[in-house]
């Protein structure tokens, strides 16, 4: 008997659970990272990056199958524009994606025992920031659709991998996720960003995801549809 796709509802739930962990991991790996690391920038950022990639790889194994396991705007909207999702549900899913990172940013901080409501006051802006963002975008939806027409099974492993080199190469430390830089612009700790630099981030997460997703196209023109 073939399996029943799961319904509109749990697709929302997927993705609102998905990018809550996903949230709540990002920052409070950051806390602990900083609190533990003495001082030690590298090693704090090692800290949180090793939780993030970990999750990710995670969250998209057992959320794929429900929901694509997007857990970000910028995704939903690439696989809107190539007709893969409904404008609707890609819509509906960006709204659960946003109000769910910040959920799981506060549920960092209640884990923590810091204040609840916060807001970053850690700047982080410039043209190379920017340019960062648009890399680190770009790169990872080339990765999730470059996966997806060769090797479909890897694509947890490959985007966890990717996200954790591109904390490193990047001068942004990779967001790649307007949700992801909503959300962490109200949490005043390692892996916040101040509020003036979250419309130029998203704006760069845009351009690349939207220019990777031309390029894949190009690669990979008969890559399989969801």
């Amino acid at each position: 008997m073939t399996a029943r796709a799961p319904g509109a509802k749990r697709r929302v739930a997927a993705e609102a659970i998905g990018t809550a962990l996903l949230l709540a991991t990002v920052v409070g790996s950051g806390i602990m990272a900083q609190r533990l690391a003495g001082g030690n920038v590298a090693l704090a950022l090692l800290g949180n990056t090793l939780p993030t990639g970990a999750i990710l790889v995670v969250l998209i194994l057992i959320f794929g199958p429900v929901s694509g396991a997007h857990f970000n705007p910028a995704v939903s909207l690439v696989f809107a524009l190539r007709g893969e999702i409904a404008w609707r549900e890609a819509a509906v899913f960006s709204a659960a994606q946003l109000a769910s990172g910040i959920a799981g940013v506060f549920i960092a901080h209640a884990m923590f025992d810091l204040p609840i409501l916060q807001v970053s006051t850690t700047v982080r802006t410039g043209i190379g920031q920017w340019i960062a963002e648009a890399v680190a975008a770009f790169g990872l939806v080339l990765t999730i659709f470059g996966c997806r027409a060769s090797a479909p099974s890897s694509v947890a492993l490959a985007v966890g991998l990717y996200i954790t080199a591109a904390y490193w190469f990047t001068a942004s430390t990779s967001f790649a996720n307007p949700a992801v830089t909503v959300a962490r612009s109200l949490s005043d700790t390692f892996a916040g960003i101040a509020p003036q630099g979250v419309a130029h981030f998203i704006a760069a997460q845009l351009a690349g995801a939207i220019l990777a997703m031309f390029v894949s196209r190009w690669f990979w023109p008969g890559s399989p549809r969801r």
